[in-house]
């Protein structure tokens, strides 16, 4: 075949980026629902050296990984720096962020104009399944580490690891 139907499609590429100390099922919902619309997902874990997560940026790669291997095209990595930067070193054109109240669009608006002025890095926003509009990596955290039940929160390997951390096994 010649012209165009020869051509190969790019691929179509986008980044989930959080801190996911840990990983929540908020967050699976978000990078679930962008795995169907994008042929690759990167997962984009930051690295804040000034802050000391619950987890390692290691273990949280490795909790991502093990979550995420049922979609079949989300990658995990970590990432330092401006995120415009990591999506300008992979020709990443979308950064995918959920949303879960109006506060949270105050603040992302403000990160979408700033990225999108930088880069040109479009900035797409997904409404959080109602089911998870309260949930945050804190809230699980300070809820877990009180002895609260946050099964119905995140997977079952993050449970596991949240109550061995915790020292709660």
């Amino acid at each position: 075949m010649t012209g165009p139907e020869s051509e190969e499609l790019p691929l179509r590429r986008a980044v989930c980026p959080g801190s996911f100390d840990p990983v929540t099922n908020g967050h699976l919902d978000i990078i679930a629902r962008a795995s169907k619309l994008y042929d690759v997902v990167h997962v984009a874990v930051m690295i804040n050296k000034s802050k000391q997560g619950l987890f390692t940026v290691d273990e949280r790669i490795d909790l991502l990984r093990q979550t995420t291997e049922e979609y079949g095209n989300v990658q995990v990595e970590a990432f330092h720096g401006l995120l415009v930067d990591f999506c300008k070193q992979r020709d990443i054109p979308a950064i995918v962020k959920g949303l879960r109240a109006v506060s949270d669009f105050d603040y992302e608006l403000q990160m979408a104009q700033m990225n999108n002025g930088l880069s040109g890095v479009e900035t797409l926003f997904v409404p959080t399944n109602p089911t998870y509009s309260f949930l945050s990596s804190s809230l699980v955290k300070e809820v877990a580490a009180w002895g609260g039940d946050v099964s119905h929160l995140v997977p079952p390997l993050v449970l596991e690891a949240l109550a061995e951390r915790l020292g709660r096994k």
